[in-house]
C-alpha cells in the first residue's frame, strides 16, 4: 500500500494484499477521465469508510469504481454488515485492472 502523512484514500499496490474495516459507506458522483476514451465522464462511487488498514487505526476512504466490486460488497451493505467483518483487498496489477476481494473474516 502506498501512503503518505496526507493520504486521505486507500491506495493499492498492484500485487500487495490489504486487510480493511469499513466503519461506514456512502454513495456519491465523482469526475474521472475515462482511462480508454480519456475524456472527463461523471460515475457513481461507492465511498468505503475506512477505520483500519492492515490492523493499523486510519481515518481514510476506499473509493469503489469497479461495478464487480460494487457488486460484491452490496451483500455487505444492509444495516452496515460490513463493520462485522475484515476484507482483503487486492489489486492483481497495474492499470484499470480492478480490484478483488480475497477473503472475507467474520470478526
Amino acid at each position: 500500500m502506498l501512503s503518505s502523512p496526507i493520504s486521505n484514500f486507500v491506495q493499492l499496490t498492484p500485487g500487495v494484499p490489504v486487510r480493511l474495516h469499513f466503519k461506514d459507506h456512502a454513495v456519491s458522483k465523482r469526475v474521472i477521465t475515462d482511462p480508454i476514451r480519456k475524456v472527463q465522464v461523471e460515475r457513481e462511487s461507492l465511498m468505503m469508510y475506512v477505520d483500519k488498514v492492515n490492523g493499523e487505526a486510519v481515518d481514510k476512504v476506499f473509493s469503489v469504481l469497479s461495478q464487480r466490486l460494487a457488486a460484491e460488497l452490496s451483500a455487505y451493505l444492509p444495516a452496515k454488515g460490513y463493520t462485522s467483518y475484515e476484507f482483503v483487498i487486492i489489486k492483481d496489477s497495474a492499470g484499470t485492472v480492478p480490484p478483488r476481494i480475497v477473503s472475507v473474516t467474520h470478526l
